[in-house]
């Protein structure tokens, strides 16, 4: 059975968590988690964040040498504007992706929440504790680096069925759909 590294990221524009684990079969283990922190920047300096968030990303890939990676899709909130800004922020960390040859798999945060605790109102607390439990880990992980893992860990119950479905069907699995209601469109 193959060793499966996947790095799950939470994009943010002044904080992107991120988080290694590795799938062998059903079999999760720990390898690493952390976040890339834009608070050195000015805080109105959107390119310089950007750029942060995309050499971090970079080096993170570089150092972990991930197989894949999983990342949130933005939702979108009441203020467009953070709307915006979280987008510009979560094409920053793609692009690094894209950019270290790794393939990328997105979910949403309900998505990740339904997979990792079982219901997809699920709050950070309870995310948390149920990534802490199942990679066996001595404390909780911090917010944004618990939501990569949750990424990571989603990917990794998820990437299997994928597979087999990719054998099985000339569908292509889709990469990226806009979500309402937990409907695809």
């Amino acid at each position: 059975m193959t060793v499966l590294r996947i790095l799950g990221l939470d994009p943010g524009l002044q904080r992107t968590g991120f988080g290694l684990v590795e799938a062998e079969g059903a079999r999760l283990a720990y390898v690493a988690s952390g976040v890339i922190s834009t608070a050195e920047a000015p805080r109105g300096d959107l390119p310089q964040r950007l750029k942060i968030i995309f050499e971090g990303v970079q080096e993170v890939v570089q150092r972990w040498a991930p197989d894949c990676a999983a990342a949130e899709i933005v939702f979108v909130n009441v203020n467009p504007q953070s709307t915006l800004l979280l987008g510009q922020a979560r094409g920053a960390a793609l692009a690094a992706l894209v950019a270290g040859g790794l393939p990328v798999a997105e979910y949403t945060a309900l998505q990740m929440k339904k997979a990792v605790v079982g219901h997809g109102l699920a709050n950070k607390a309870q995310v948390q504790e149920m990534v802490r439990r199942l990679l066996k880990l001595p404390a909780v992980p911090g917010r944004d680096a618990a939501d990569a893992l949750g990424l990571a860990i989603s990917h990794a119950h998820a990437a299997a069925t994928f597979a087999t479905l990719e054998r099985q069907t000339t569908l292509a699995r889709r990469q990226h759909a806009a979500y309402r209601k937990g409907r695809v469109y």
